[in-house]
């Protein structure tokens, strides 16, 4: 079915599920409780967990793949942006037309940085990639103004030459970005009991091209093309021995890299049309990496898996207070109170890095594979356990023979 293996079959069914019903598995608490602060399914938060999963499963084709380790991967994120809010400008609101040229230009793009940095291999292509990013954003920042709009970022206006649409809305405000006319910010909302969960255009879009992106990844990962990418990581000495060229494989892997962090710039304008120098950031490219490595890099859902770890301690634990903390152990004696509030506030808040920073760390030293790394030992564990009763009655029965 769909051309895939069993085993990724499931895995591609499970990530569907996974994205049909987030609504649902991101708002396990009811709001009158206090466990709502740890519930994540609102639109916004929805929208940026798949789009950095995309982010996330292109860049594992580069890294997880070939094992080229960029620190760049922000410069396309950050042209697809620009490419993206350029077409709403110029063309139109709907969001069909940026999304495809914010992939073309992110993959023309990344065709002339891999050119360039696949010269060199290990730190030196590493450094390389950092220093083409870093160029983008200090261009964007201020020699590029007229075309990034600066240190402000680039916005739509009323004065947009749009070609097909209207400048401006009947409410006199600029038109909302939409696909074929159904709007990115319209939600649906059902509610059941203390529990309402919103059901929104913006996110559904972003799933279904996440969903097909994932199921590409899937393709390359068993094609003729990814052993050659696993190759490249293997030994590339012994592949070029072979009379093979390995660069023009990790070029197209580069390339194919960057087109997939051309999309995740382009739906993330698609949800807010703006785009800023910031997205450049090595920072930006350090999250990337981040991502793929906690979940597993060189695995399928990995990256999904990392990407909605990272995101969700950013956008939620980062916005535990003190009062909150204070709310959640008022039960307790004041100095206990005190005590524990004290010994958390630095993990979360503006701390919420220092958070992630122990999750990863514990990731690294006790899962090198990362959390698919930790759900396959816990697997192995149940299938240890249903696999011991079988193995005991045959060994009684073996005296018998």
């Amino acid at each position: 079915m769909l051309g895939l293996k069993k085993a990724d079959l499931r895995l591609f069914l499970i990530v569907v599920g996974l994205v049909v019903f987030a609504p649902f598995l991101l708002n396990p608490f009811p709001e009158s409780v206090g466990m709502a602060q740890f519930n994540a399914g609102y639109p916004d938060l929805m929208q940026k967990l798949v789009i950095f999963g995309i982010f996330a499963v292109g860049y594992n084709i580069l890294f997880g793949l070939t094992g080229y380790l960029s620190f760049g991967h922000a410069a396309f994120l950050g042209v697809g942006s620009y490419s993206g809010v350029w077409m709403m400008k110029l063309l139109t609101m709907n969001v069909i037309p940026a999304l495809i040229v914010s992939v073309i230009a992110a993959g023309l793009f990344s065709l002339l940085i891999g050119y360039v940095s696949l010269r060199r291999t290990g730190i030196y292509f590493s450094i390389l990639t950092l220093a083409f990013a870093q160029m983008c954003y200090s261009l964007a920042y201020s020699v590029l103004t007229p075309i990034t709009g600066g240190e402000t970022g680039l916005t739509l206006s009323l004065s947009d030459p749009r070609i097909l649409g209207a400048a401006q809305a009947a409410d006199g405000n600029i038109p909302a970005a939409h696909i074929f006319g159904l709007g990115m910010g319209e939600s649906a909302e059902l509610v059941l009991g203390d529990w309402s969960f919103t059901f929104n255009v913006g996110y559904y879009l972003s799933g279904i091209v996440m969903l097909v992106a994932f199921y590409l990844a899937i393709r390359l990962f068993r094609s003729p093309f990814g052993l050659m990418l696993r190759a490249i990581k293997s030994n590339q000495t012994r592949m070029s021995y072979t009379g093979l060229n390995p660069r023009p494989y990790a070029l197209a892997a580069f390339v194919i890299s960057g087109m997939y962090a051309g999309l995740a710039g382009g739906l993330m304008v698609a949800m807010d049309p703006l785009a800023g120098a910031e997205r450049m950031l090595w920072t930006a490219s350090g999250e990337v990496v981040l991502m793929t490595i906690l979940g597993g890099a060189g695995t399928l859902i990995g990256p999904i898996l990392g990407a909605g770890v990272i995101v969700y301690l950013e956008s939620i634990i980062s916005t535990i207070n003190s009062s909150v903390l204070h709310g959640w152990f008022n039960a307790l004696p004041d100095w206990l109170e005190n005590t524990l509030v004290n010994i958390m506030y630095p993990f979360v808040g503006s701390g919420w890095h220092l958070t992630l920073g122990l999750v990863f760390m514990l990731v690294v030293i006790f899962l090198p594979g990362g959390i698919v790394e930790g759900g396959k030992r816990i697997a192995g564990v149940f299938k240890r356990n249903r696999a011991e009763p079988s193995g005991d009655i045959k060994k009684s029965a073996e005296p018998g023979e």
